[in-house]
């Protein structure tokens, strides 16, 4: 993009310095693809929850938060002014990064939209029901390929220095649909990297609690190196961000810097989530695992006080005397 064109900033990059009342308010798009999308993922869960409270069937509420809490950050970083100056300030454009990649996806997959989804969807008859379909979908070798650590580790490490330290970010950057396409890929990544983790739908790969959490933080230092070497370079890593208005007086360099530190702590936030519902998860799956053995030793019980009570009748009908 040449500097020229930067400088005057993009149909949809606001003009005026940032301020806070700013980052907060409903920001114009070229075409309001995200307020759109945000709606239809709240009414189709919300009309999924429904159906089940129809036909008298409980879903937790705890998670129909977290799904709305999910929509709402996507929303909060993409439908408000923080969606316009991310396309002039590194640092707001990393807000938006690590709220997409690493807190909305943990809260979505909280949500349980999968198996919300095998719980309305039609059964029909046969295999090309809508469920089944689903659910074969769910057991496919793509699947077990991308929910493995070897896939969504390197993805997920891949994409903080593969787009920042090379051409593509500049080159997704020169238009609206590049844009979006980057924001929708920070998504997928981040929902790829936490769904075997922290996810309770159904997954192909869902390693016991310890190496869940062994997969988070194999991850996370990698991240937090990242930020580090964000905050330590002394000139601008992309192209996109080194020319912003002038009437900004933005040090572009401080900048980047703050992005780096934004960066570098954001990664506390969801680890400490993620640990928090794993611990949760971890005592529930015990507790069920606990009650499945005590009901089992107690069939095990009856069934041996039956048998040897069996033993003492033939016993006494053996010694019995006979008339």
């Amino acid at each position: 993009m040449s500097g020229h064109t930067h400088m005057n900033g993009p149909m949809w990059m606001p003009t005026a310095p940032p301020t806070l009342e700013r980052l907060l308010a409903w920001h114009p798009q070229p075409f309001p693809l995200e307020p759109a999308l945000c709606l239809l993922a709240l009414l189709v869960y919300g009309n999924a929850v429904l159906l089940l409270h129809r036909r008298s069937d409980r879903w937790p509420v705890l998670r129909t938060i977290g799904w709305a809490a999910g929509v709402a950050c996507i929303a909060a970083v993409t439908c408000t002014g923080i969606g316009g100056y991310g396309m002039g300030l590194f640092s707001v454009h990393m807000v938006q990064h690590m709220v997409l990649s690493m807190l909305a996806p943990i809260l979505l997959l909280l949500g349980a939209p999968v198996t919300l989804a095998l719980r309305v969807l039609p059964s029909g008859q046969g295999r090309r029901s809508p469920r089944e379909l689903l659910a074969r979908f769910l057991r496919s070798r793509f699947c077990k390929v991308i929910a493995s650590p070897l896939f969504t580790l390197p993805l997920f490490i891949g994409s903080l220095y593969g787009l920042y330290f090379t051409p593509i970010f500049d080159w997704a950057m020169r238009s609206w649909l590049g844009h979006e396409l980057m924001l929708a890929h920070f998504l997928a990544v981040g929902l790829l990297f936490f769904w075997p983790i922290v996810g309770v739908d159904p997954a192909p790969h869902r390693p016991a609690h310890p190496l869940r959490m062994l997969e988070l933080f194999l991850g996370m230092p990698f991240h937090a190196f990242f930020g580090v070497a964000v905050m330590m370079a002394g000139e601008p890593i992309v192209g996109f961000f080194a020319q912003p208005p002038a009437a900004w007086h933005l040090d572009v360099v401080a900048d980047q810097t703050t992005g780096g530190g934004i960066t570098w702590a954001f990664g506390e936030i969801p680890t400490m989530l993620v640990l928090a519902a794993l611990f949760v998860q971890w005592f529930r799956a015990d507790t069920r695992a606990a009650a499945r053995n005590d009901r089992q030793a107690d069939r095990d019980n009856d069934a041996d006080l039956a048998r040897y009570n069996a033993y003492l009748d033939r016993l006494a009908h053996r010694t019995r005397p006979a008339h």
